[in-house]
């Protein structure tokens, strides 16, 4: 199975990823090492399924992909879930990597959105959209470009009685603040 997202109405393959970073890495300079900016922000989501699926799991800087092992978020059953992170600050963010879950259920992330934003009209779920999940594999990470300045990522699945899983969400970029010099990005490090 190959995983898939749509970018600005193209739908880009996995194996093309590495492509879309040498194409994006340009824009990007690289001052002082990648922070991913979604560990410092704060998360919240529409419900919570369980005591194993805090929003703030899909944040703790840990790709587990198995549930159970509490380092996944977990909406229960309802319309339009959505989780969301405050990053505390507005930055250009350029990549987002989602970790899917890898005991069960991989299918249930196809068509979520990632909006990304300084909204939190409708929890966030109005903001612009960066790209729509395809598919994704079953507990792996993958990479989504993204070049919009932001001060939240919402991530919604739109239609009902869905769930939305997410075991781990990682945004990177650079500062939208001109006087400030540190700035930071995707690292490219293979998964």
């Amino acid at each position: 199975m190959t995983a898939a997202v749509t970018y600005q109405n193209v739908e880009y393959v996995k194996g093309y990823e590495y492509f879309l970073k040498a194409l994006f890495s340009p824009l990007i300079l690289i001052v002082s090492p990648s922070e991913n900016l979604a560990s410092g922000g704060i998360a919240v989501h529409s419900s919570q399924y369980d005591s194993h699926g805090a929003a703030s799991n899909a944040i703790d800087r840990k790709r587990n992909p198995l549930y159970h092992a509490g380092s996944c978020s977990h909406t229960e059953a309802e319309t339009n879930p959505w989780w969301r992170v405050d990053l505390l600050d507005t930055y250009q963010v350029t990549f987002v990597t989602i970790t899917n879950r890898g005991d069960c259920c991989l299918h249930r992330i196809n068509g979520a959105e990632i909006r990304i934003g300084n909204s939190l009209e409708n929890n966030g779920t109005t903001n612009p959209l960066c790209a729509v999940i395809s598919e994704m594999r079953e507990g792996q990470p993958m990479d989504i470009p993204c070049n919009i300045v932001s001060l939240h990522v919402t991530i919604v699945l739109p239609g009902r009685e869905k769930y939305l899983a997410l075991c781990e969400v990682e945004v990177y970029g650079e500062s939208d603040d001109p006087n400030q010099s540190e700035m930071t990005h995707f690292t490219g490090k293979s998964k």
